[in-house]
Order: structure tokens, then sequence, then C-alpha cells
């Protein structure tokens, strides 16, 4: 058996009994695995150290900072590089070669290829029984691979008090430094059955529509180019009329949701309700203002 992988995994938790022994064996191969904890009731921690990981608790205060940017500040990282996962992800065995060869250099084919700070993963999105390969969500790039001390989730206005749990969901790395990109994949598992995507989407859309309220241009300046681009033109819609009929147009017809057959039309569905859900909010916040 090859030593383990000078890699150290962050995967912050709570309540996440029924997704984490998955997690964690597909990110077995690093030698370093923290789970940090919110006071799960379920037996999360116990799963997690009957697998070798360590279990740092965290106790969010209502402020700044939330979950993922304590952790990366205070827990005692054993190596430079860290991988950020969701219990509902899984590193596919692709991308664990990827990392290994990236991270040790031990594969002569692929060989050392730290030319960067930070590396982008794509996700692959699992819904109503199969994979979503169109609708604006796939590819779905995310920065998850960065060296500790240069990465730090961004902290826009109303970010606290958006709703939205102790850990960061919708926002993204701001990393001093370049960033590349992988070729292998993680897969999310973040939906099993619609009633789960409207419970999250419905808590997510306290965090945008505070966005939208309290957001300003600075939000989007330590981000990726592209991302900042993106971060912009969502702003701008904001603005249009018939945004959820927009939505659903965007996803299903322009970025090819139609193509996924039945699951990708629930998919742009409920995701023209998601807009109208943070339109809605956003105007209660103003009104209520």
């Amino acid at each position: 058996m090859p030593d383990p992988t000078p890699l150290s995994v962050l995967i912050p938790v709570r309540n996440e009994a029924a997704n984490l022994a998955a997690c964690l064996a597909s990110v077995a191969w690093c030698d370093d695995v923290v789970v940090v904890d919110s006071g799960s009731t379920d037996g999360t921690a116990d799963i997690a150290r009957a697998a070798g990981a360590r279990v740092v608790d965290f106790k969010w205060n209502g402020a700044l900072p939330k979950k993922k940017n304590w952790a990366l500040a205070h827990v005692a990282w054993k190596n430079e590089w860290v991988f950020i996962i969701d219990a509902d992800e899984r590193v596919t065995p692709a991308l664990a070669r990827e990392l290994t060869a990236l991270i040790s250099g031990r594969d002569p084919a692929i060989g050392p290829r730290v030319e960067h700070d930070g590396y982008y993963v794509n996700r692959r999105f699992w819904f109503l029984d199969g994979w979503l390969n169109h609708c604006g969500y796939y590819p779905s790039w995310n920065l998850r691979l960065f060296r500790h001390g240069l990465g730090r989730y961004e902290q826009p206005a109303g970010g606290a008090a958006a709703g939205s749990g102790d850990n960061e969901v919708h926002e993204h790395v701001e990393l001093t430094g370049t960033a590349g990109y992988l070729t292998g994949e993680m897969e999310h598992y973040a939906f099993p059955d619609v009633a789960t995507w409207v419970e999250k989407h419905n808590r997510y859309s306290n965090w945008e529509a505070r966005l939208q309220v309290e957001a300003s241009a600075a939000d989007a300046a330590g981000l990726d180019p592209a991302l900042a681009r993106k971060r912009r033109l969502r702003r701008l819609a904001w603005h249009l009329p018939f945004r959820p009929a927009l939505r659903f147009f965007y996803h299903y017809v322009w970025r090819a949701g139609f193509l996924d057959g039945y699951r990708g039309f629930v998919f742009c569905r409920l995701m023209a309700w998601y807009e109208f859900m943070c339109a809605a909010k956003a105007h209660e916040l103003r009104r209520n203002g």
C-alpha cells in the first residue's frame, strides 16, 4: 500500500451521518483529514473519528468568520496544501490520482505540476437519479485546492446575517496568487430528491436576497476575473423584468437543459422558482429596511 499523500482535507459538517462515511472513504488516501463539526447530534463526529479523521469543534457566534474561514485560520494544518470538500461530495479515483501526482509527483507519466497557488475542480451534480450534463450546472468549477495561507472565502455584505447558516455555501475563495484547472472531477450528491432541493434553496435564497440588497461592486474585487465578471452580470440581471421566466429560459434553452430530459425540465423550473424567491425576499428586505 502506498504512503498517504501529504495533503490536508477540510470537511465542514453538521449532522452529516448519512453522507460522511462515503466522503471520508473518497479522501482516505490523504494523510490529514479534518472534520470541523458544528455540534452534530447524529453521531457524525463518531463516524469521523472511526475513519481516522481529526474532529475539531466549531461554535458559531452569529458573526463572521463562518466555518470554513475560521478553520482555515485556526486549525493546525499538517500540510501547506488544503483540499476542501463537503460531506455530500466525493473525490473520484481520477481526481485522487491527479491530486496525488500534483502534490507528491509520484506518477512519472504526470509528474509534479505545482505551477499555481490554487486549482479549480469541476463538479458533476446528481439530481433525480441521474447526472446533470447541461442546465448551466456542468461544468461547475470551484476553487477547492490551494495553499491554506493564501486563500479565504469572500465575506460579502450581509453574509453573517443572511440566515444561510454557519457555513460558507455560495461564497467563493479569494486567492492571493494564480490558479489553474484540474481535469479530474468531484461528484456532488446534494439533492437526492425535490424536497431536499427546495429546503436548501429556500435557505440559500435568504443569502441571495441579502446580497441583492446590500452588495456593492467591491464584493467581487478579490475574485478570479471570470468569476468577478459573472458576479457583475448577475448583479445586472437583478434589475431585469420577468426574472423567473428569464432564469428558466437561460437554464433550459440557452444552457441546453432540455437535453437532460425530464430531470433537466424539473431542475430548470425549480431554478425559476428560486429566482422568484430571491426577488420576493429582496423586495421584502427593502420594504422592511
